[in-house]
C-alpha cells in the first residue's frame, strides 16, 4: 500500500517508518527533510500541518495516512491541534484517502482531564467527523530512546540522590515499549477490521511512576531514596522537573499535569488483532537507556 507518515522524524514516526518499509510504499513527511530518498527507498517529502496545502499535495496518491504530531510546548497549543486535525480530515478526505491512523493518548473521557490528555481526545475527535475512517490507538508513556517523558524519569534517576515525590507519583499507567507501540501501528496499516475502531494498547505491566523511578534506578545502578508528600502540585512538579532535567518546563508542565490521571487500557481486543509477546517494562527500560549507563 502508499503510505504516507506525518511526523516522521519523531521518536516513534522514525521508528514506525523503518518499519512499514518492509510491506508498504512509504513517504514521510517533515518540515524540513534532509534528503529525497534514503537507503530503504523511503520518500522524504517536506509539509506542515499548519499549511494544509502542503499536507493536501503530501497525501497525493497515499491510501493510508498517519497523524503523528502534536504542538505540545507552542502557545496555544490546544487550539493548534483543533485546527489542524480539522484540515488533515480535509485533506484526507480529498485525497480519497482509505484510512487515518491516529496515535492519541490513554485515560478515560473524564471532565478533569489534563490540558494535553484533554487536546488529544478532541484531536482524535475532530479527525474521526471526517469522512475518511480513523484507526486510533491510545497509549500512555512509550518506553524508547527519545521519548520526553521516559528520558526525564531515568534524567531524574541520574541527577537526584533523593527526590520529593507528589502524590500524582502513585498514579496507575500502563508504559508500552517503543517495539511494541510501533508493532501496533504497523498491524493496523489498511487492515478494514480496525477501520473506525479505538484502541487501548499498553504494556504487560500496570505500575505507577514511582515503580517506574525504582526500576529504571535498579537497571542503572542508582536507587534513589524517595520520600513522598501531598503538597508538590503539577505545575510547581513541572519547574522542579526543568530544573534537574533537560526538559523545558513549557513541554514538562502539560505533561506532568496528566499525571494524574490514571491512564490504563481498559479494553485488550487490540491483541486479537495484532497478536504477539509483549515487552516487559524492565527490559524496554534496559534498551531505551544509554550503553554507558546501564548495569
Amino acid at each position: 500500500m502508499k503510505v504516507v507518515v506525518f511526523g516522521a522524524t519523531g521518536t516513534i514516526g522514525a521508528a514506525l517508518v523503518t518499519v512499514l518499509t518492509a510491506d508498504h510504499d512509504v513517504t514521510a513527511v517533515s518540515r524540513s527533510p534532509e534528503e529525497n530518498e534514503d537507503e530503504y527507498g523511503v520518500r522524504w517529502v517536506r509539509a506542515d500541518v499548519d499549511d494544509e496545502q502542503s499536507v493536501a499535495r503530501a497525501m497525493e496518491g497515499a491510501e493510508v495516512a498517519y497523524y503523528l504530531v502534536h504542538s505540545l510546548g507552542q502557545a496555544g497549543f490546544e487550539e493548534r491541534e483543533r485546527r489542524n486535525a480539522d484540515g488533515f480530515a480535509r485533506a484526507a478526505e480529498n485525497a480519497g484517502l482509505r484510512q487515518i491512523v491516529y496515535l492519541g493518548g490513554l485515560g478515560d473521557d473524564a471532565d478533569d482531564l489534563s490540558p494535553h490528555l484533554r487536546s488529544r481526545r478532541e484531536t482524535e475527535q475532530r479527525l474521526a467527523a471526517g469522512a475518511v475512517p480513523v484507526t486510533t490507538l491510545r497509549a500512555g508513556m512509550v518506553i524508547g530512546r527519545g521519548s520526553a517523558a521516559f528520558e526525564t524519569i531515568a534524567a531524574l534517576v541520574d541527577r537526584l540522590p533523593a527526590m520529593i515525590l507528589p502524590r500524582w507519583a502513585k498514579t496507575a499507567t500502563q508504559p508500552i515499549a517503543l517495539v511494541d507501540v510501533v508493532r501496533y501501528l504497523a498491524g493496523v496499516c489498511g487492515n478494514e477490521d480496525a477501520f473506525g475502531q479505538t484502541y487501548d494498547v499498553g504494556g504487560p505491566e500496570v505500575m505507577s511512576y514511582a515503580d517506574m523511578i525504582r526500576g529504571v534506578g535498579r537497571i542503572k545502578g542508582r536507587l534513589p531514596h524517595l520520600v513522598e508528600v501531598p503538597v508538590l502540585t503539577p505545575w510547581l512538579s513541572a519547574l522542579w522537573i526543568e530544573l534537574v532535567t533537560p526538559a523545558r518546563a513549557d513541554v514538562a508542565r502539560p505533561l506532568v499535569e496528566g499525571l494524574r490521571n490514571p491512564t490504563v487500557a481498559k479494553d485488550e481486543r487490540i491483541r486479537s488483532l495484532v497478536p504477539f509477546d509483549l515487552t516487559p517494562f524492565d527490559e524496554a527500560a534496559a534498551a531505551a537507556l544509554p550503553e554507558s549507563t546501564v548495569s
